[in-house]
């Protein structure tokens, strides 16, 4: 594969946001960030100083919920009044295309917010005749789109020009289909269900994956809550504990011994070892309700003393997603970083370290 002498020379850009509250503070913007990213495929937590899983824990992974992947689903059958009266206007729906890659195909998102976000090559673009603008990823000849949809715009309704405009692009003119992954949540006691309203297509319910294990002999940067990236005398940075956590999810050498020069690392300093330490990692369509129920649930483990002086959580999302946070496009480039990582402290004291690409904006 020929790879361009610029790429060897300049290290591909990325972003690291770095926040630092209290979770109990009235302004606290935890809850909006984990809200605001919609998209989550995988989500991993780590409890130093801790064996066995919590019972907290246990019930907090066995509550996850399903998620549906349905196949060959066409795009206007989520477009159509019945569907967003059902699941739309009634709770945060969503739903994202499987397989597909943002780089090369035809992809769809739609959001909790009733967004519905396409975005297309140029030639689909011209057949489906809908508004929308250049990806900022384009260059100076476009030659992807993005095209967005408000589903629960108040002029979006059954007999508007819009809608039918939509109907007709999405059924007639280019009728578009994807194996899409779906979820709902909902508070309400609505009969409705994803899997009864596509039980004429081809749906499957799946659970999202958990498993736990436990690190013997690890060695932990030591942190302090009060001090984060860039501050004066702080024991370990912000950035240097987000690499030391991803050399952990990597499984890379921690020893930086002589012997393997692919692939070796040095705990940040100070340091200490812990006899043990939890890690649990759950993979699938995980909504950001989920999430901040996990979240509840860490803050409920340090009412009691506890050895963990923190717990980190690290949630990862879809590289192919057309959207990272909110409805900012994500470009892929070369790596598709989509992530952000809560360090929640035992005083309830949080970092909030989010990560971007090349191609992507600030969070």
């Amino acid at each position: 594969m020929f790879v361009p002498l610029r790429w060897l020379r300049e290290p591909p850009r990325h972003l690291l946001v770095c926040e630092r509250s209290h979770v109990r503070h009235e302004r606290s913007s935890h809850v909006a960030r984990v809200r605001d990213h919609a998209f989550n495929c995988r989500v991993t937590f780590l409890i130093p100083n801790c064996g066995l899983v919590p019972d907290i824990f246990k019930s907090a992974v066995a509550s996850l919920g399903e998620y549906y992947l349905v196949k060959n689903l066409p795009l206007h059958e989520i477009v159509t009044e019945e569907f967003i009266s059902t699941f739309v206007k009634k709770g945060s729906c969503y739903a994202l295309t499987y397989n597909t890659r943002i780089d090369e195909d035809n992809t769809a998102a739609l959001l909790p917010t009733g967004k519905l976000i396409l975005s297309v090559d140029k030639d689909t673009y011209e057949e489906l005749g809908l508004q929308g603008h250049p990806s900022r990823y384009s260059g100076k000849k476009p030659m992807r789109f993005i095209i967005n949809i408000d589903l629960t715009e108040p002029t979006f309704g059954p007999d508007s020009k819009r809608y039918k405009r939509v109907i007709w692009a999405l059924k007639e003119k280019k009728p578009l289909e994807f194996d899409f992954l779906l979820a709902w949540h909902h508070t309400g006691s609505e009969e409705s269900t994803l899997m009864s309203y596509f039980s004429k297509n081809q749906i499957q319910a799946l659970q999202p994956k958990v498993t736990f294990s436990t690190l013997r002999n690890l060695q932990c940067p030591v942190l302090e809550n009060n001090k984060l990236k860039g501050e004066p005398e702080a024991a370990c940075s912000a950035q240097e504990f987000f690499e030391w956590f991803g050399a952990i999810l990597s499984c890379d050498d921690l020893e930086n011994t002589a012997s393997s020069f692919l692939s070796t690392y040095s705990c940040p300093q100070p340091s200490t070892f812990v006899d043990q330490a939890l890690l649990c990692t759950i993979t699938g369509f995980i909504l950001p309700e989920k999430i901040i129920h996990i979240l509840e649930q860490i803050c409920c483990y340090f009412e009691e003393p506890k050895l963990a002086e923190w717990i980190s959580l690290v949630v990862h999302g879809f590289a192919d997603s057309p959207v990272s946070w909110k409805e900012n496009e994500h470009g892929f480039l070369r790596g598709g970083e989509n992530l952000y990582n809560l360090v929640i402290f035992r005083s309830l004291d949080y970092w909030l370290q989010m990560a971007v690409g090349a191609h992507d904006d600030c969070p």
